[in-house]
C-alpha cells in the first residue's frame, strides 16, 4: 500500500458532557496537528498517491473552516462531545466529500481510503480510518 500524508493544523475551544471528562467538562483549548493520510494499492498514471499540493490545499479549506472557532457554538456539533476521535471522523469524512467531488483531480479517485490523525500533544494522539 502506498500513502501519502499532508499536514495542516487547528486552534478550538470546547466543552464535553460527562465526567470520564472530568475538567475538560469546562470551556478549554486544544492545538492539534491534523494529519491526512491517502492511502492506494497501485500508483496512478503519474506514478504518484495523490497531488500533495491539491491534498494540503483541501486539507487547508477543511481545517480553516474549523480553526479558532468555539465548537459549542457551531450548529454542526450542537449537543455533540467534539472529542478528538469523533473530530478526526469529521475531518476524513469531509476530504472524502472533496475527493468525490473530484477537488483533488482525477487520479485521486483511485485512492483506496484516507486517514485522519489529530495529535493533541506530543503524547496522545488518536485518528479515524475509512475506506473510500
Amino acid at each position: 500500500m502506498f500513502s501519502v500524508t499532508v499536514r495542516d493544523h487547528i486552534m478550538v475551544a470546547h466543552s464535553f458532557r460527562g465526567e470520564v471528562f472530568g475538567p475538560a467538562q469546562r470551556l478549554h483549548g486544544a492545538t492539534f496537528l491534523v494529519d491526512a493520510t491517502f492511502r492506494r494499492t497501485e500508483l496512478d498514471a503519474d506514478n504518484i498517491v495523490v497531488d500533495i499540493g491539491l491534498a494540503s490545499q483541501e486539507l487547508n479549506g477543511i481545517t480553516a473552516a474549523l480553526n479558532y472557532r468555539n465548537l459549542d457554538d457551531e450548529p454542526d456539533f450542537a449537543g455533540i462531545n467534539t472529542s478528538t476521535e469523533f473530530l478526526a471522523k469529521v475531518v476524513a469524512d469531509r476530504l472524502a466529500d472533496r475527493i468525490h467531488a473530484g477537488a483533488l483531480g482525477e487520479g485521486a479517485r483511485g485512492l483506496d481510503s484516507i486517514g485522519v490523525t489529530l495529535h493533541e500533544s506530543h503524547i496522545a494522539w488518536a485518528g479515524y480510518e475509512r475506506s473510500l
